[in-house]
């Protein structure tokens, strides 16, 4: 479907204040603003607008949005003695934060605006009942039908211009732009005032992103400087995440397809991945040391094929992935050709289209480091070809489309995201608390479960840490139940935890309990087993395999030692934005927070600080400004600090 322009002349400004007053005077009534997710939101036009609207309580302004990203802030303490420099080199002291946010934080939206979101940066809004009243839980594919529900009357996005040309790109966020004003208009609505602002900084993308500039009823340029573009900055990856990220690796079937989430456990695969490809005796050691049952399986050589990448989300695992050689099989929009390269009856014209046409690469938003940024501005003229930015109704569903051509290109998937639990019988716990809080939202998560489901050969898998800190103890993970549910346990499918794989894709009850019994922690194992055998779901002489025993942290950190030594596990395998000595002070400040986290454990740190000498790591305490402490604050800060730094040594 080819969504048209508008008709008229667009209009060029070269100013903010100027595209907010055309707004204003073009649009009756309340304002019904629709903005992209992440990276597409134009923080500078939105700032403006809210501004406005604050002051204006005759104009209602309704903004519905996701992901609106910002920045952390440097608090107090040794976080803030970290984070403040960091913060401020990496995302620039110019960023513009969005206004709407800090006032959601603080529940101080005035009553005439109302922002609506479906995902929300990962757990920021926990505490904001404004934005918790306001979040809609939807499907990522129903987005665009909701903003039709709801009105919208105007759509503003951040664009890319082409080097030397007149089009505009819409680049990060090609997701739901073109579906939401499909929607609008087949409602019988109005099309709704398209405005764009051209930031220099964002990587111009051509094919299905690109469009003319008549495209859009207003087009503002303006003037420099330009912030930076919001830069994800990249986390170290531990035992744990490398575990569940080399164990999902072995479910990944050459020549198939793969979409992947975002996270250390997606970088952990990656870089399995990616290893499995270049290094395949290296990879084949880590299996092993994992005891996977797949460590010898021929099947899991070098990539002979490669990867087709359908996901909805592009991002550092994906470049890492196309550099390496992973990402490779090309797909062609032709049923015909597609249908012949599957069955093997391709003539030497399908290759040679699939070579001058082919693309490896599909997705509807990117969001990444500065690094994944640059490489987009870069790309040669082949890697560029091969890569398209599209609707999110292409990529994340298989019906409303050319269903036929999408199953061809799509064989062998292989859909990863995570969850934060799972019950034993199978249900997963991604987006929300049993109290009802958001900690984030579905997005694209139950289309790419029901794709498995949907598509022969496909499988979905929930990656998950077994257990998680609070409050000082460890807990399960993998519960008997919980109150609320992401993905009901009918479509159970595949779960990970570094522990191993569980495969419950159609099992009865009692072989699902089992199965994620064997991934869970060994300190917890007993209490789920026995409770299933009291609820009748498990029979009552059942025994665990001895060797689930071994499901302990410690287990895994003495096996995955030797490989964290020598450098085939490193913390940050897909690059960092941190310095030397800040990657340093980041497993230092972990430290101190996992072993805090209690009273009785914050106590027994403090002693310990307060018994042994402060001199450690002077480069790191220099970089916190304690090398000089003073005062007694600053002096238990530097303690604490270098007892931590000698600890993660």
């Amino acid at each position: 479907m080819t969504t048209q322009a508008h008709s008229g002349a667009t209009v060029q400004l070269d100013s903010i204040e100027a595209a907010v007053e055309l707004m204003l005077t073009r649009i009756d009534g309340p304002l019904q603003v629709g903005a992209p997710l992440g990276l597409g939101k134009p923080h500078r036009l939105l700032n403006a607008l809210y501004a406005r609207a604050r002051t204006d309580a005759s104009r209602p302004l309704h903004l519905y949005t996701a992901l609106s990203l910002d920045p952390p802030a440097a608090g107090k303490g040794l976080e803030g003695r970290f984070l403040g420099p960091f913060v401020s080199r990496h995302f620039g002291d110019d960023f513009p934060r969005l206004d709407y946010v800090a006032a959601m934080r603080r529940d101080a939206l005035p009553a005439h605006i109302e922002v609506e979101e479906f995902y929300f940066q990962s757990g920021a809004l926990l505490g904001s009942s404004q934005a918790q009243r306001r979040y809609a839980s939807l499907n990522y594919t129903h987005v665009a039908r909701a903003l039709a529900d709801r009105g919208v009357n105007c759509i503003v996005q951040r664009v890319a211009r082409e080097p030397g040309g007149t089009r505009l790109s819409l680049s990060c966020n090609t997701d739901l732009t073109f579906d939401a004003i499909d929607a609008i208009t087949a409602a019988g609505l109005p099309r709704p005032l398209l405005v764009a602002e051209v930031d220099p900084e964002l990587p111009w993308l051509d094919g299905s992103a690109a469009v003319d500039e008549g495209f859009f009823d207003a087009v503002v340029t303006p003037p420099g400087p330009h912030p930076k573009l919001f830069g994800l900055p990249r986390q170290p990856v531990n035992e744990v995440d490398y575990a569940i990220g080399f164990h999902a690796s072995t479910l990944v079937v050459d020549g198939g397809t793969l979409q992947i989430g975002i996270g250390a456990l997606a970088d952990a695969l990656c870089h399995a991945l990616a290893l499995r490809h270049t290094d395949n005796a290296a990879y084949r050691k880590v299996l092993k040391a994992l005891r996977s049952p797949a460590t010898e399986d021929p099947s899991l050589g070098p990539f002979a094929q490669g990867l087709y990448g359908c996901s909805e989300m592009l991002n550092e695992g994906f470049k890492r992935l196309v550099e390496a050689g992973v990402i490779r099989r090309k797909v062609v929009e032709d049923e015909a050709v597609m249908r012949r390269l599957v069955e093997g009856g391709a003539t030497d014209d399908d290759h040679a289209r699939l070579g001058r046409e082919g693309q490896y690469l599909h997705g509807a938003f990117y969001l990444g480091s500065h690094d994944l940024y640059d490489w987009l501005r870069n790309l040669d003229g082949d890697t560029r070809r091969a890569i398209d930015m599209r609707r999110v109704s292409s990529v994340n569903e298989l019906y409303g489309g050319n269903e036929t051509l999408e199953r061809l290109q799509r064989r062998d998937a292989r859909f990863f995201n995570s969850c934060m639990m799972a019950t034993v019988l199978g249900a997963a716990v991604s987006d929300a608390l049993e109290d009802g809080r958001v900690v984030s939202g579905v997005g694209g998560q139950y289309n790419f479960v029901a794709m498995a489901h949907a598509l022969p050969g496909a499988r979905s898998a929930l990656m998950f840490r077994a257990v998680r800190d609070a409050d000082g103890h460890s807990r399960s993970n993998v519960v008997w139940n919980y109150g609320h549910t992401t993905i009901p346990r009918h479509l159970r499918d595949i779960y990970i935890s570094e522990y191993g794989i569980a495969d419950v894709r159609g099992k009865a009850d009692e072989d699902c309990v089992v199965a994620m019994a064997g991934i869970c922690d060994a300190r917890f194992q007993q209490d789920l087993l026995e409770t299933a055998k009291a609820e009748g779901k498990l029979r009552r002489d059942f025994a665990m395999d001895p060797r689930a025993a071994d499901n302990t942290p410690a287990w895994l950190r003495e096996t995955l030692a030797p490989l964290r030594c020598d450098g085939t596990l490193p913390d940050y395998p897909l690059g960092s934005d941190f310095t030397a000595v800040e990657q340093r002070l980041v497993k230092a400040l972990a430290w101190l927070k996992a072993n805090t986290g209690s009273t009785a454990g914050k106590l027994r740190t403090v002693a310990r600080a307060l018994l042994r000498g402060h001199r450690a790591d002077a480069e790191a305490m220099a970089r916190m400004d304690l090398e000089r402490p003073t005062g007694f604050g600053e002096h238990l800060e530097a303690r604490l600090l270098a007892l931590a730094l000698r600890e993660t040594r």
